[in-house]
């Protein structure tokens, strides 16, 4: 976009000071076509607009771009790919755009897919005393210089969303047991159900 001043220095050094087009185009930094059009029109404002973003390279590759955010989605968010590594994968096939284009494109099928899958959202709801989770999670700490990795535990009530958190060496029985009994403790009693994920402790 030009703004005023830039088209009235346009117009004061053709006509008063008599420069030629190519000398303005230099001293601006603006094409020749730019002066010429300013020279030869009284506007004083000039945008350019783009009615419809075109997706020339990307046009072919929409369908593997697709397949590609779909199998990403699908997986869980640790797992997940970022739109780099997508873009990536994209030119490993062929695609020879820009990451621009991708990123974009990928903008749109997020925003597309959230509209949709929205209302599928059921929040959760828990009077008090009426459920725990319990699960496990896997953290690298240093132990005396040496790094290890530990299982750490964790409680959490469900209505006032307290948590118990206790680092084990294992997940074992009688680790989920002790777990539950200092986190009882804690928490001076205990809900009416527990809620377990996909436990594979022995």
């Amino acid at each position: 976009m030009l703004i005023v001043e830039t088209i009235a220095r346009i117009r004061r050094e053709h006509f008063i000071k008599g420069k030629t087009i190519k000398e303005i185009a230099r001293d601006l930094k603006v094409s020749r076509n730019t002066v010429r059009k300013v020279l030869r029109s009284g506007k004083t404002l000039f945008e350019y607009e783009r009615s419809i973003q075109p997706r020339p390279k990307l046009g072919r590759w929409a369908a593997e771009l697709d397949e590609l955010l779909a199998a990403n989605a699908a997986k869980s968010a640790r797992e997940q790919l970022t739109l780099i590594r997508i873009f990536e994968e994209l030119r490993g096939r062929g695609y020879d755009g820009g990451y621009d284009a991708v990123r974009r494109y990928a903008r749109r099928w997020s925003k597309e897919r959230g509209q949709s899958t929205a209302a599928a959202y059921v929040p959760l709801s828990f009077a008090a005393g009426e459920a725990y989770q319990f699960d496990w999670s896997h953290e690298i700490v240093l132990l005396n210089g040496v790094t290890a990795i530990v299982k750490v535990a964790h409680v959490r009530l469900c209505h006032s969303r307290m948590l118990f958190v206790r680092a084990y060496p294992r997940e074992t029985q009688e680790m989920v047991f002790d777990a539950h009994d200092r986190a009882f403790a804690l928490f001076k009693g205990t809900c009416s159900r527990g809620i377990y994920d996909n436990m594979k402790t022995r």
